[in-house]
């Protein structure tokens, strides 16, 4: 009965060795995993922190996509032009390359594109100056010369036309524009004729043998500027006209 009861207690004893001992090594087991986890934690919030602290404090510039270059040519500035042909239309012209053939004259920077491409004015733009005629008649020879541009007077060339009117008689204005003050030509012979300038932003004309009823102002086409000096007074058979030429002494027959 002793020999088991002692039996007994050793078994006892033993179990509880056994429970202690499993116990402290799963404590032990416990701990050592919660000690490998934690440097880890700490490494991973250290990692972040660096991380905000150099995305935050190390004052390099963000990366910014290149700029594309720009190409200059320099300070002087270049002309481009009319950007439309509405000027040349508006006078009654076209626009078209100055290697063809215009049966009037071509006027420039008038139309946009290339400079070759100019305003082309038709014949016979402007309208009657003489009132009571159906067209501009060119004054022919006679016994004191020729109307033509470019005829001779007096060994000298006449760089205007002669256009034909009746004595007294209205001229009118051939196209519109403003008038410029009054002007005055004096021949070799001592022959002196006067009368107005007429100018706009295309064509500038002097009528000489009118007596202007003003010398300053607007004034449209068609419009009458004055009256025809009569010429049988100091010229006996001379065909009565007016004197037309242009400001520059180009011939104005192409727009008569």
């Amino acid at each position: 009965m002793m020999r088991m009861l002692s039996r007994v207690c050793l078994i006892a004893a033993l179990l509880v060795c056994y429970v202690l001992l499993r116990s402290c090594a799963l404590e032990h087991e416990k701990k050592k995993g919660e000690e490998s986890q934690s440097p880890d934690k700490n490494a991973d919030s250290n990692f972040k922190v660096k991380r905000n602290h150099s995305t935050a404090s190390d004052g390099r510039p963000k990366a910014v996509a290149p700029r594309k270059k720009v190409k200059h040519t320099g300070s002087k500035r270049v002309s481009t032009g009319p950007r439309s042909d509405v000027s040349c239309a508006r006078l009654g012209g076209i626009c078209q390359p100055n290697r063809y053939i215009c049966q009037g004259r071509y006027l420039k920077d008038k139309c946009s594109g290339a400079k070759t491409r100019q305003c082309c004015m038709p014949v016979g733009a402007w309208s009657v100056l003489c009132a009571g005629h159906h067209n501009n008649r060119v004054r022919a020879c006679d016994a004191h010369g020729c109307g033509a541009f470019n005829s001779n007077r007096d060994n000298d060339r006449h760089k205007a036309v002669d256009l034909v009117c009746d004595d007294y008689g209205i001229v009118n204005a051939p196209f519109s524009g403003s008038l410029a003050g009054p002007v005055s030509r004096k021949e070799p012979a001592g022959n002196q004729y006067n009368g107005v300038k007429l100018l706009n932003d295309v064509y500038c004309v002097k009528i000489f043998n009118i007596r202007p009823y003003r010398y300053t102002g607007p004034v449209a086409q068609g419009e009458a500027l004055g009256y025809l000096l009569p010429l049988q007074e100091r010229f006996s058979g001379i065909t009565s006209h007016l004197e037309l030429q242009m400001c520059d002494g180009t011939d104005p027959s192409p727009f008569i």
